[in-house]
């Protein structure tokens, strides 16, 4: 794919990059070699792939989905420097 230098300045001031026109006249070639590649890519004949999310195909153990405190509330409020009814109490900051 042939890259211009106003597409190399829109694709840095959409990647929020400030560039001077000579670094942008630097990166025509290395985003049109990119280009190219990709495009290399999209030749493969990838319809007979399973898509997936990791290399190896493992499954990770799961734990019940069931919500609890913990029971630990007094040992969480113990590192308190104040607490009332099993809450923390900090100070008003808005006033």
């Amino acid at each position: 794919m042939q890259v211009d230098q106003a597409l190399v300045m829109r694709i840095a001031r959409l990647a929020r990059i400030k560039i001077t026109d000579e670094e942008a006249e630097g990166l025509k070639g290395e985003l049109s070699g990119i280009f190219d590649w990709v495009e290399q890519l999209s030749e493969l004949d990838t319809d007979d792939v399973e898509p997936m999310t990791q290399v190896v195909p493992i499954a990770l153990p799961r734990r019940e989905d069931v919500v609890t405190d913990g029971d630990i509330a007094d040992k969480i409020l113990a590192n308190a420097p104040m607490s009332e009814d099993n809450f923390f109490v900090v100070p008003k900051v808005v006033e």
